[in-house]
């Protein structure tokens, strides 16, 4: 009776489950131990931390193109070698140039402080202050420079601020001793303390697409005034100009913007240029 009680049994089991379900997946057990789940935890953090310190590589490569981007179509930082600028911009100071309005058709205006590469012979005219580094030192700077991160003490450019653009006439020293431009007489507060206006005479028609530019240091600054002889009367051009300097990024406690003085807001347009060309945005 017995051994015919179990086939029925096994027939009852058989019948509960639906024709051509597939049998359950086993489900795996767990941990078995306190020690177990520890040890599964520890292997879980560890891929964690391996697959982040795997990303780490890219990510530096990725803020280093961004940040090479931004030092060749948007903003650079300059180090200030010479003393032409003061007490406007110091020695040593960083300066933030924006190079991406010139992109958009901006040129420069009266008043503005630009960078610009050397138009021949000027560097050598100037008195720049050379600091030197310690081997590996100047190596890291040198990369860092190249990626825009460290501005370049080295580069063959200049630093001064627009006078008289394109069209006009700039011309020093009226009866009181000052630089005029279009015949209006510029009050420069920015001008180093104790400097004159100019102690060089002179009267310069800027051409078309040129600049005529001076530095705040009268006194210290081998800028138009010095190369009147040449051919285009010591002006610059504007395709030389890098970019305008918008601020004084450090150190912070000489940190401040660079605006548009107020001197430049009522000099007269000449006579055959027309309408003002928008000011850049910064």
């Amino acid at each position: 009776m017995g051994s015919r009680g179990r086939p029925r049994a096994a027939a009852r089991t058989l019948a509960a489950a639906p024709a051509g379900a597939a049998a359950a997946p086993p489900v795996p057990a767990g941990p078995a131990t306190r020690a177990e789940r520890r040890r599964l935890a520890r292997r879980v953090r560890r891929r964690r931390r391996t697959r982040r310190v795997g990303e780490i590589p890219l990510l530096v490569a990725v803020a280093l193109l961004i940040a090479l981007v931004l030092k060749t179509f948007l903003v650079q930082a300059f180090v200030i070698p010479s003393g032409s600028m003061e007490q406007t911009i110091r020695i040593g100071d960083r300066v933030l140039v924006d190079k991406l309005t010139p992109w958009f058709g901006a040129r420069p205006e009266r008043g503005d402080v630009v960078v610009f590469k050397d138009p021949g012979g000027w560097l050598q005219a100037e008195n720049h202050h050379v600091t030197s580094d310690p081997v590996g030192v100047k190596q890291v700077k040198q990369v860092l420079t190249f990626i825009g991160l460290l501005p370049s003490a080295d580069e063959q450019d200049l630093i001064k601020r627009v006078v008289a653009i394109g069209g006009d006439t700039v011309a020093c020293c009226d009866a009181k001793g000052r630089v005029t431009v279009n015949g209006t007489p510029l009050d420069e507060p920015y001008v180093h303390p104790g400097n004159t206006p100019s102690d060089i005479r002179f009267t310069v028609r800027v051409p078309e697409g040129r600049l005529f530019v001076m530095g705040d240091h009268r006194a210290n600054s081998a800028d138009s005034r010095f190369h009147l002889d040449e051919k285009f009367h010591g002006t610059i051009s504007e395709e030389g100009v890098l970019g305008r300097a918008v601020v004084i990024a450090w150190p912070f406690s000489h940190w401040s913007r660079l605006e548009e003085p107020a001197a430049f807001r009522s000099v007269a347009e000449p006579a055959r240029r027309g309408r003002r060309r928008p000011r850049p945005v910064a």
